[in-house]
């Protein structure tokens, strides 16, 4: 007995040397947590404007990094911004912060991971591409199309989407996404695939580049905000919020700002 006592304890020792257990940072506790913390931890991109921006220098903008501001002055904290890049969002929030802002897409393959808030702007994919090639590029069947170059960041719902619809141009994946419509405007790329609301304001403010099809987008999609599971509260506490928001004219004002117009739900 003593004999296979000491072996059962060898057996132990071995197994908790050989496989360690990983460090993992807690997800969010919620919104008592981040009132006891006094911070709010917000991932998000930096690359994606109008909604979230961050400069060579460390400074953020955008309307949801305003949207975040004010969401944390409602709550009465202070916002922490945390950089992330698309790929790695989802594991980001659940491990480094509380909610997820910068124009983020619903999806359902998101929502399993996730806690989504209500949304707050209505979106759907459409392609931007050079004014002089407009006539070219007039629906998706024209731009799927041998010999056309499409353009896309990695890891985000632009890929998502060129990989399920694009089957015979070729697509050109580009790490950054603050100058990748600099491909399109060099004439190294012909198309990208992206949000309408991205489009709106890219050719508002770049007369070489236009819009197709952003009357009647290729899908539908709606732009929100992701909480780390499991915080229920917070994800209830942040749909009133943004309810409010909506109601009170703190959007209309953010979304005159960055789109030139009141967009909605």
């Amino acid at each position: 007995m003593i004999a296979l006592a000491a072996m059962l304890v060898l057996t132990a020792g071995c197994g908790s040397t050989t496989t360690p257990s990983p460090k993992v940072m807690p997800a969010s506790g919620g919104l008592s947590e981040v009132l006891q913390r006094g911070t709010v931890r917000v991932c998000s991109t930096g690359d994606y404007r109008p909604f979230t921006y961050r400069d060579p220098a460390g400074t953020w903008s955008g309307l949801d990094i305003d949207m975040a501001n004010d969401m944390a002055g409602r709550l009465g904290v202070r916002v922490v911004l945390v950089p992330t890049t698309w790929a790695s969002l989802v594991d980001d929030l659940n491990t480094k912060c509380d909610v997820a802002m910068g124009g983020i897409s619903i999806t359902l393959k998101r929502a399993e991971q996730a806690l989504y808030s209500a949304p707050y702007l209505r979106d759907g994919k459409a392609a931007i591409v050079r004014c002089a090639d407009s006539s070219k590029f007039p629906t998706l069947t024209e731009i799927d199309r041998p010999g056309v170059r499409v353009v896309v960041n990695p890891g985000g719902t632009n890929a998502e989407f060129d990989k399920d619809h694009l089957h015979n141009a070729q697509v050109v994946t580009y790490p950054d996404n603050n100058t990748i419509l600099s491909q399109i405007i060099s004439g190294a790329a012909d198309v990208m695939i992206t949000d309408t609301s991205e489009i709106r304001w890219q050719v508002s403010r770049n007369p070489q580049l236009c819009g197709e099809s952003l009357d009647h987008p290729f899908t539908f999609s709606q732009k929100a905000y992701l909480i780390a599971r499991p915080a229920a509260d917070l994800q209830q506490w942040i749909n009133q919020w943004l309810n409010i928001t909506l109601n009170d004219g703190t959007y209309a004002a953010l979304s005159q700002k960055y789109f030139g117009a009141v967009t909605g739900p």
